[in-house]
């Protein structure tokens, strides 16, 4: 009787414990797919003008952008910031087609409903139909040009169509001299944008950094992009320029309409100007959100300044400070 009472109560107490492991896989199970599926709502907005999902890229040993997803929505600033080496810049060679992806989904989505996967596309064919511009570090303009021509220059592809892709420029074709006095129309609007309208007559190389800078900007807005790309625009420039420039990027996403990727090491123009901010430490993904919630971040203030070593106080770098 005993031995059959001990037997029924182990098969019960059995059958209680794997009923109860059980219940919590399953309710981990359900937490971890309820996370995964709020993660992938938020990085992939339907809203979204640019999603970028899982973006790995690796040279040789060195794994420089590692699983990387945001969303940039239209209209909006959304800065890319960390240390130096972190992978900006290698994220937007990626989205301007400079570096293939190794994995990864770049995608474009237009008010039209159409949808441009940004990682099959070859560096043209990416300003043409996913109708993305960028600018560099260093600044990459004509010297010897004008102003103007600078600005000419990016629009030779509606002047070669224009010339019917032949001599229709040497004979001055009607739809050659159409085209002409388009571009000739639109870069005075841009240089008119950018404040360089009245030196739009003098070689570009004569301007000042600043002046440079914006003209670099406007000659980007000349493809008509819906996403501008800045790479470090606030570089080399003064507080005053500085300042100039954070409301200039304010006013051409509220007149143009259009959307910009910025890196910029720059805190005040970063903080001042951008609606949502990512923030990167050897190529992953370390904080995303509103500029309040990104500066509060302590793995965003370890990044930058350092975080203290646990022995013996002493303060360890963990990255190169912007």
């Amino acid at each position: 009787m005993i031995s059959g009472d001990g037997e029924g109560g182990s098969v019960e107490m059995e059958t209680e414990t794997t009923a109860a492991a059980s219940a919590a896989v399953s309710a981990t199970a359900t937490a971890a797919a309820t996370a995964t599926a709020t993660a992938a709502a938020t990085t992939t907005a339907p809203d979204a003008l640019l999603t970028v999902e899982h973006l790995s890229i690796r040279f040789g040993g060195l794994l420089a952008v590692d699983d990387l997803s945001f969303s940039a929505l239209p209209g909006e600033i959304t800065a890319i910031i960390g240390p130096n080496g972190a992978g900006k810049t290698t994220v937007f060679n990626c989205l301007t087609g400079f570096y293939s992806p190794d994995v990864g989904r770049l995608l474009m989505r237009h008010s039209d409903g159409a949808e441009v996967y940004l990682e099959r596309l070859e560096s043209d064919q990416i300003a043409r139909r996913g109708r993305l511009a960028r600018t560099f570090q260093n600044v990459r303009l004509f010297p010897r040009m004008t102003v103007l021509e600078n600005l000419l220059v990016a629009q030779h592809a509606e002047l070669m169509r224009g010339s019917l892709y032949t001599v229709g420029g040497l004979f001055s074709l009607p739809s050659y001299r159409r085209a002409q006095q388009a571009a000739v129309e639109k870069a005075c609007r841009y240089l008119n944008l950018v404040g360089l309208l009245s030196r739009a007559d003098e070689e570009a190389g004569a301007l000042a950094h600043g002046a440079q800078r914006r003209l670099e900007i406007a000659r980007a807005l000349c493809s008509d992009p819906v996403l501008l790309c800045l790479d470090e625009p606030a570089a080399g420039l003064n507080p005053s320029e500085s300042k100039t420039l954070r409301h200039f990027l304010r006013r051409i996403c509220e007149e143009e309409g259009l959307a910009i990727l910025l890196i910029e090491h720059d805190m005040g123009v970063v903080m001042g100007i951008s609606d949502h901010i990512v923030v990167l430490d050897y190529g992953r993904k370390i904080s995303e959100g509103t500029p309040e919630e990104v500066a509060g971040d302590p793995r965003v203030i370890a990044a930058y300044l350092g975080e203290e070593d646990a022995d013996d106080g002493s303060t360890s770098s963990t990255a190169a400070t912007a």
